[in-house]
């Protein structure tokens, strides 16, 4: 079963960056955070509406196959129809603009395949900006991997298990509407300050989630709990430090490389962001029991709602700590890309890296490729 389930991310993790490559490629500069916003939009809805589906399906069985057997079955045919989606629609705009240049080139060999992915992740990985994006990817993705504990904290706080999963699904939506809103923002900022609108806009979105998390974990009473303020804070959080991906990284990404290399930028991206990310509930969990006294004894009687309500005021000030620090130093980071960004886009723009700072020996065009196929073995 763990094999099983592990290869199933693997298939599932493999289409993320096409879809982001894809996404990227099929819209221009100037509209692509829109484009990322929406594309984040329908992932949350499809989180909501394949984790109801699985819950609803568990307990039932069809022709006497269990539901969650079937469930499993599903995602896998969704995974394959997205899949062959992106192939189909990819394909078709690879040969129409096959048909405006060069005719298409022949299947490569594997290890001639292998070898070029390998020289394009070298150069993707000595462009400055996309080390500035990962280095604040790596502390800004650590307090959303940490806020897996918040349904945790509130029902600690007190409110039941129905309040509970109504707080997080408004919360899913404040960053969903986030994550449409900052990329509306930033593409009219972009048009506005080319070089610095949407790096601006970064620094105001994990700058402005410091005092919103210190609302809702430390500055609301937890005696006796109110849905509505809490609602608020979670509310106003999801909505403001969620424009980050769409306003700022994804468009970014996109234009420091050329585009045959977006594929690889956003492949490398998520894996250097999620090794990190986790890590995140460990650490959550070591700050609350090791430094803020979260007890996991729990006694029994009228004890034990005292003893929830300190551990509740214990997890709230780890998970702050957990956010807070992160999304200071994400915000700092975010200050090298006016350095970086411009820099970069103009050298990806040109098809090379070797003007950038530390660019190495760039990307290459499309002669000297061609000049290494004729030297590497057939």
């Amino acid at each position: 079963m763990a094999v099983t389930a592990a290869l199933n991310g693997v298939g599932l993790a493999l289409q993320i960056p096409a879809i982001y490559a894809f996404v990227a490629d099929s819209v221009d500069g100037t509209s692509r955070g829109v484009a990322f916003g929406w594309l984040m939009v329908a992932g949350k809805v499809g989180t909501v509406g394949g984790t109801s589906l699985g819950l609803l399906m568990a307990p039932t069985s069809f022709l006497g196959v269990p539901g969650w057997r079937l469930a499993f079955l599903f995602l896998a045919v969704a995974g394959a129809s997205v899949g062959v989606s992106i192939r189909w629609f990819a394909a078709g705009n690879a040969a129409a603009a096959a048909s405006t240049t060069t005719p298409a080139n022949t299947t490569k060999p594997v290890k001639q395949q292998l070898q070029e992915f390998a020289r394009e992740a070298k150069a993707v990985l000595r462009v400055p900006s996309f080390q500035v994006i990962v280095a604040q990817g790596l502390t800004g993705s650590f307090p959303w991997s940490a806020l897996s504990f918040t349904a945790m904290w509130l029902e600690l706080v007190g409110f039941s298990h129905g309040e509970t999963a109504a707080l997080m699904a408004l919360f899913k939506v404040a960053t969903s509407l986030g994550a449409l809103l900052g990329g509306k923002m930033g593409d009219a900022l972009a048009r506005r300050f080319k070089n610095s609108g949407r790096i601006v806009l970064a620094q105001i979105s994990s700058g402005s989630a410091v005092p919103l998390a210190a609302i809702l974990l430390l500055a609301l009473p937890s005696e006796p709990p109110t849905a509505a303020k809490h609602g608020a804070a979670l509310f106003a959080l999801g909505l403001m430090a969620s424009w980050n991906p769409s306003s700022t990284n994804g468009p970014i990404l996109a234009e420091i490389v050329p585009p045959r290399s977006r594929t690889s930028v956003y492949a490398l991206d998520r894996t250097c962001e999620a090794v990190l990310a986790s890590f995140a509930p460990p650490v959550v969990g070591l700050l609350a029991e090791r430094l803020y006294g979260y007890e996991l004894a729990r006694p029994a009687g009228a004890a034990a709602v005292t003893a929830e309500r300190r551990n509740a005021a214990s997890l709230a000030r780890a998970l702050y700590t957990a956010i807070a620090v992160p999304m200071v130093l994400c915000c700092l980071v975010y200050s090298f890309l006016y350095c970086t960004y411009p820099m970069d886009r103009e050298a990806a723009a040109r098809g090379d890296g070797g003007d950038r700072p530390g660019g190495g020996e760039g990307f290459g065009t499309d002669d000297e490729e061609e000049d290494e196929r004729k030297l590497l073995p057939q």
